[in-house]
């Protein structure tokens, strides 16, 4: 202990020790500096980040959103300076509406969830709806930075947009013929709701599962669902019948006024003949009536007593009896 006094209080034992601890004070500035280069090193390679091809990626600075940096390889300042989130544009996300999957394919179940499914309709019926919504996201910024929870709210505007459309409708056209149109009209709806809430959120498609009646009436509907297919099929029989008979019965229609064609053709072009012969009788008549007259007074008769013998006695004043035997092409005698 007296020894240690005695350097500190002697000034030349204290030079000496400074001069001693020179090198050993410059030996481990020179690593610090290596390690503090090391380090930067290390904290700027922080920045580095890959995106993926269906992703995007959102980077903030100081918690506020700067740039979007598209699939690859990419670069931001370390944090707590610039943090990036990435977002999946290209999946096709689901909720479901009036019921959950337990189990996927290929052994899937479902259960209800009565709460979301039963909903009014126009006529004050209960029916049970359940849906299916497929989106994606088509702004990511907004996805991510206006939007906590994407499945509560795109669930919950669903099943208000389904619960409107069904109470416009009666039960019967929910379970037939108008749904399609429900889920068409729910899915333009539900878009311009979720535009207006500005979450990039883009509905894909929008589709009824099962939609059925109440349980305790369900056998009533089932038989009005008979009658109904009973129905078309029906109506199909008589169109098919209708496609098979009136073709046929136009293809009839059409021989017969071809035949009433040719037997008018064939009846103008008698007419024709007999109008054209008649114009030479009546010439030749002209030119020697009572000859003429005569001769068609012998072809009527001839027309008229066929198969008998027929003799023609002149009227004149001469004693001599001439005879004109039809049957005998010979002449008189």
């Amino acid at each position: 202990m007296s020894n240690f006094v005695d350097r500190l209080l002697d000034p030349d034992s204290q030079r000496e020790e400074g001069r001693r601890s020179i090198p050993l004070r410059r030996l481990p500035g020179a690593f610090g500096w290596l390690a503090i280069v090391l380090i930067v090193g290390i904290y700027l390679a922080t920045g580095i980040y890959t995106i993926g091809p269906s992703e995007e990626g959102l980077v903030k600075r100081f918690g506020r959103f700067v740039r979007t940096a598209q699939p690859g390889l990419n670069y931001h300042l370390p944090a707590p300076i610039e943090s990036v989130v990435t977002v999946n544009i290209l999946e096709v996300r689901n909720e479901e509406i009036g019921f959950r999957t337990i189990s996927p394919a290929p052994n899937p179940r479902y259960q209800a969830i009565e709460t979301e499914a039963l909903m009014l309709t126009r006529d004050g019926n209960i029916a049970h709806v359940e849906m299916v919504v497929q989106y994606r996201i088509k702004d990511s910024a907004q996805f991510a930075f206006n939007l906590i929870d994407a499945s509560a709210i795109i669930k919950q505007a669903a099943e208000a947009v389904l619960r409107e459309q069904v109470a416009t409708k009666m039960l019967d056209e929910t379970l037939t013929e108008q749904r399609d149109t429900i889920g068409l009209q729910s899915r333009l709806a539900l878009q311009e709701l979720l535009d207006n809430y500005g979450i990039g959120i883009l509905i894909a498609n929008v589709q009824l599962q099962d939609v059925k009646p109440p349980t305790e009436v369900v056998s009533a509907f089932d038989d009005v669902n008979s009658a109904r297919q009973d129905k078309e099929k029906l109506i199909n029989e008589a169109d098919r019948y209708a496609l098979d008979i009136v073709p046929r019965a136009r293809g009839q229609a059409q021989e017969i006024a071809n035949q009433a064609e040719a037997y008018k053709q064939t009846r103008i072009k008698g007419a024709e003949g007999d109008v054209a012969r008649f114009i030479e009788v009546l010439s030749r008549y002209e030119l020697g009536e009572e000859v003429t007259r005569t001769r068609l007074y012998i072809e009527a008769m001839e027309e008229i007593l066929p198969g008998m013998s027929k003799i023609i006695l002149p009227q004149d004043d001469s004693s001599l009896l001439k005879l004109l035997d039809l049957n005998n092409t010979g002449g008189d005698r």
